[in-house]
């Protein structure tokens, strides 16, 4: 990171570029949370006008106890102190919150996917583009993750153990099961023993073998999985009856690469699979059921109805 980026940040001085380049570096995400903490706690209440007045009142008593001994003060200095010794609070106060209130947080990037055990040996696998981030230190009280992206979950016997989402909430005690939360799109799969689902006000308990799926607020039928596992483990995502929107969704997040539709029905459902290793397959096996046609160019593609010249 270049030394400057950081105070010019701070000032709002970087340029469209450098902001960019910033928000690459590894020290960028701290920051943001160090700035983000700091704007979310107040200082402690401090009369700078009361206090003044009180260490005016006292010099003014030391002078009458001493007379003819008292000694002319400048208080500009006196002050310059009193509001460095506040500052030096606020940012203990700030550094004492953040560490102790900061989540573990993993995260991975498109075309990525990684395996994380929590403290009490249970374990997750990220899909691509996703997020989890959960306490620490709060973990033998209550086993809370909260999740934005898709991630399958190994939990541990033990307490409950709840995944939070924006759209809703998982609650299980040792299960194998899928969370998959983007934008409006909600889904949750039970691959071994009972889960609980929170949407929208209602409850729904999920077997093994069994599925939950909402897409843009609608709880939708949805057949439940016949495999032991999610297919992205496997290097493929699959859909069945899905919109065309979350499976374009997909791939990008896959293969890291820019999608763009022209003339293209994205509500049209797809049902099929796609390799998440090799790209021309998987464009292949996209465009073929949803009668398109695609232009590939280094990292980006088009996708074409096939009517549209």
């Amino acid at each position: 990171m270049k030394e400057n980026y950081l105070a010019k940040w701070l000032n709002n001085e970087l340029s469209e570029a450098e902001l960019a380049a910033f928000k690459e570096t590894a020290e960028y995400a701290t920051y943001k949370k160090i700035v983000d903490a700091s704007a979310r706690i107040e200082g402690p209440a401090y009369d700078s006008a009361k206090a003044y007045k009180n260490l005016q009142a006292r010099l003014a008593a030391k002078q009458t106890e001493t007379p003819g001994k008292g000694k002319v003060i400048n208080m500009k200095p006196v002050r310059k102190l009193m509001k460095i010794a506040a500052a030096i609070v606020l940012l203990i106060a700030v550094s004492f919150w953040f560490a102790n209130s900061q989540d573990e947080t993993v995260s991975t990037l498109y075309a990525e996917s990684t395996t994380h055990t929590l403290p009490d040996a249970s374990e997750i696998i990220l899909n691509a583009g996703s997020e989890i981030s959960y306490s620490k230190k709060k973990w033998n009280k209550e086993r809370v993750v909260s999740l934005e992206g898709e991630a399958f979950f190994k939990v541990a016997k033990g307490e409950k153990f709840s995944v939070d989402t924006d759209l809703g909430e998982v609650w299980v005690l040792g299960t194998q099961f899928n969370v998959e939360q983007r934008g409006d799109y909600f889904e949750v799969s039970c691959y071994e023993g009972l889960v609980r689902v929170i949407f929208d006000g209602v409850e729904k308990e999920l077997p093994a073998g069994s599925s939950f799926l909402a897409i843009n607020g609608k709880i939708i039928p949805v057949e439940g999985p016949v495999t032991d596992g999610p297919s992205w483990l496997n290097q493929e995502s699959s859909f069945k009856s899905i919109p065309l929107k979350y499976v374009l969704e997909e791939f990008e997040r896959q293969f890291n690469i820019d999608v763009e539709t022209r003339d293209v029905d994205l509500n049209q459902l797809f049902t099929g699979t796609f390799s998440n290793t090799n790209k021309e397959l998987a464009l292949q096996s996209i465009s073929s059921p949803s009668r398109l046609t695609y232009d590939l160019d280094g990292e980006n593609v088009i996708f074409y109805a096939e009517e549209t010249p």
